[in-house]
């Protein structure tokens, strides 16, 4: 890999300048040596790994909206009126919402063709109760869980490489192989803004190689406790993990305040290109800049975008 490629701009487009900043507290992995896995059960996420709360400011893009663009800040933001009118109904989502992003993702990018992974619906609202629910089998997909804690990208390089060849092969392996491959999440608030956690992404020429760790996902019916949360596990480096982030002045965060239903923000998680922004940090921060905020439900949408 090509250091140059990667190096950190100098300068930022001035335009950028002109943006409302934001407090937020954002949350990264602190320094140290750590046995890092993120675990999901129900309605509840933990992280293993010491994190450390920073505070920085987040831009506010939306009047700048048209500004950002996939291959320099790894970011965009698009307009699409979905047909679907309830996006707690999960069989409409799977039925309707799934294909409607495969093709807006494709409109987006200029794909050939792109295949949605999968769906989760996100609160800001109390969802201790869910959590404390008893369930057997529990998959991390089309449920309801709370806002990302962290900043993190949901793949590493080695997990968006094989998530890229396995949907490819079950849906495209009549059409040849791909030349490029980008990992993205489409996300879309549903419930009225201004939303009390919205999402904040990073632009990612702002992101260096040596802030990064691995965090590896286990999906679990109850969580571990006490040394079993990090204990040996074989096989564990051929197992789906995120990266996650240390903290660096240089991180540039933005946010689209008050996003309506037909805003839809698309960004990468990996591009198999890495001349260009090839990944996008993001995390969800409580905005106190904007008055009379609201419980934020959102809807996100995984999927890999294929390029002939």
């Amino acid at each position: 890999m090509d250091a140059a490629l990667h190096a950190r701009p100098d300068v930022f487009d001035p335009v950028e300048e002109t943006a409302r900043q934001a407090p937020a507290i954002i949350r990264y992995l602190g320094e140290g040596d750590f046995v890092t896995r993120r675990y999901v059960s129900q309605g509840a996420e933990i992280n293993t790994g010491t994190y450390t709360d920073h505070a920085v400011v987040v831009r506010d893009g939306m009047p700048l909206r048209d500004h950002f663009a996939l291959d320099t800040h790894g970011f965009m933001l698009g307009q699409h009126r979905s047909a679907l009118n309830d996006f707690h109904d999960a069989a409409m989502v799977d039925a309707l919402y799934l294909a409607e992003v495969e093709a807006l993702v494709a409109r987006l990018c200029g794909a050939s063709r792109v295949a949605a992974q999968g769906w989760m619906i996100r609160a800001s609202a109390d969802l201790s109760a869910r959590a404390r629910e008893k369930v057997a089998n529990y998959q991390h997909n089309g449920g309801i869980q709370p806002p990302a804690g962290e900043a993190h990208v949901d793949y590493n390089r080695p997990t968006a490489r094989r998530a890229a060849r396995r949907m490819h092969d079950q849906r495209f392996a009549d059409q040849g192989g791909y030349s490029r491959a980008i990992c993205f999440s489409l996300w879309r608030t549903f419930s009225p803004g201004p939303q009390d956690w919205p999402l904040a992404v990073c632009d990612g020429r702002s992101v260096g190689e040596a802030e990064t760790a691995s965090n590896t996902l286990f999906v679990v019916d109850e969580f571990p406790q006490g040394d079993a949360l990090t204990a040996p596990v074989a096989g564990e480096e051929d197992m789906i993990a995120a990266t996650i982030f240390r903290y660096s002045p240089a991180h540039r965060w933005w946010y689209f305040a008050n996003m309506a239903a037909d805003d839809v923000l698309l960004f990468k998680f990996n591009d198999s290109d890495e001349s260009v922004t090839w990944r996008c940090p993001h995390t969800a921060f409580h905005d106190t800049s904007l008055p009379d905020t609201r419980v934020r439900s959102s809807i996100e949408v995984r999927c890999i975008a294929y390029f002939d």
